[in-house]
């Protein structure tokens, strides 16, 4: 069977990798002169940067089997390190390496700048989250749900407020409570062990999936077109068309602002987005953090990740007034909130003006199946359960190819 995957980001990918891996012939067309999408390395000015900084945790499991699966090791590729949230206010919840939910106890117990009457609360809390399945009665935004738990203290300005925005990449004030609790239960409150270890690449995310995949599909007769954007899609008598060529399926995998202009009609696709920004500062060779991440309070930044070798990349998530700073006076600002001695080292600044999806309550997000019997969607917007991450990214693609091969399976 001939299938057209529309689209090379992570869920692209992983739809081609399962269609080809079960037999399909693949060709998987990407916009972009290398697989990835808004996942894969840059290169800015002779540097090689990835194009947004991106956090792991152990929950993606679907995401480490897909590694594993096209020959890209996630023990070599990936540091595993147990999850530290730590700000520059003095606040630390630091999760030992013990098995769930001794880690998470433990954490809570020890975290520091947080009151026993607080951390009790909380525990019975996030108890009675996992008696519930993590299910609530209805969808409200993250700051009403917290809120009403009664979680008004440190936790929440220095945990949970902090974690919404990096995973959902929109603010509590606006996210989504019900997607926020399916975060927390794949993570903190998962019972698998690791689910909550932090990890980071050691080099670029390119080398995680896009350059594995790329050989792996390349030496399994998938094509790969890329730098090649399709701007139509239409069905005919013996098919679907693309770029004069006629496949029995497709799978379209590019971001929600594109689809609309393939797939006109489609009512549930997102058109709200929040950007991102990424900071690069090269300082000298030896300049670490004591854990590779931190969060910023109180400024314009928000989350600090060492990269390795003097690198330190600043992540700003969400609308806010960085938008309107220019890249030097956005530099300058992380710069001193970040407490490095020197002046202005180095930088380079990334904008991703619409990254993600604004993960809203309520939101409508389409399924992979559309009203064509042979067109499937793919996405981390597909994804209902999760907001715009990595791990949604693969899962949709894996769910695409699987509803393709399953309909091909009942002719």
């Amino acid at each position: 069977m001939n299938i057209a995957v529309i689209g090379g980001g992570w869920a692209g990918i992983a739809a081609a990798v399962e269609l080809v891996d079960r037999g399909a012939r693949v060709t998987l067309f990407e916009a972009g002169r290398q697989l990835g999408g808004r996942a894969r390395r840059a290169r800015i000015d002779g540097l090689e940067l990835d194009n947004g900084q991106h956090i792991l945790l152990g929950a993606y499991r679907d995401t480490l089997a897909l590694m594993t699966r096209i020959g890209a090791d996630p023990e070599k590729l990936l540091r595993r390190l147990p999850l530290r949230v730590e700000d520059n206010r003095g606040f630390c919840l630091a999760l030992p390496q013990l098995p769930p939910p001794f880690n998470l106890a433990w954490g809570l117990l020890t975290a520091r700048g947080v009151s026993l009457r607080e951390k009790l609360r909380t525990a019975l809390w996030m108890q009675g989250l996992k008696w519930r399945q993590f299910k609530l009665p209805a969808d409200t935004s993250v700051a009403a749900w917290l809120e009403g738990a009664g979680q008004t203290g440190t936790l929440r300005r220095h945990l949970w407020e902090p974690l919404c925005l990096a995973a959902l990449n929109t603010p509590a004030e606006q996210a989504s409570a019900q997607i926020f609790a399916h975060v927390l239960r794949d993570s903190l409150g998962s019972p698998a062990t690791g689910a909550t270890d932090l990890l980071l690449p050691r080099g670029s995310l390119s080398e995680l999936i896009p350059d594995p995949a790329s050989h792996w599909l390349s030496t399994r007769s998938a094509r790969l077109r890329t730098g090649h954007r399709v701007k139509r899609i239409e069905p005919g008598a013996a098919g679907w068309q693309v770029e004069g060529e006629t496949f029995a399926k497709v799978i379209v995998a590019v971001a929600p602002q594109h689809l609309r202009a393939l797939l006109p009609g489609q009512d549930k696709v997102p058109n709200r987005f929040e950007p991102i920004g990424t900071v690069y500062f090269h300082y000298p060779a030896g300049t670490t953090l004591p854990y590779p991440l931190r969060a910023l309070q109180g400024g314009v930044g928000q989350w600090l990740v060492d990269r390795g070798r003097g690198v330190l990349a600043a992540s700003l998530s969400g609308h806010g007034h960085w938008e309107n700073m220019g890249d030097e006076a956005l530099a300058l600002a992380l710069h001193q909130e970040m407490q490095q001695p020197g002046p202005l080292p180095p930088y380079r600044v990334i904008r991703e003006q619409r990254a993600t999806f604004a993960c809203l309550p309520d939101l409508p997000r389409p399924a992979c199946r559309t009203s064509y019997p042979d067109l499937f969607l793919a996405g981390d917007y597909t994804w209902a359960d999760y907001p715009a991450t990595l791990e949604g990214a693969v899962r949709s693609g894996m769910a695409a190819a699987a509803a393709c091969l399953e309909k091909a399976a009942r002719r």
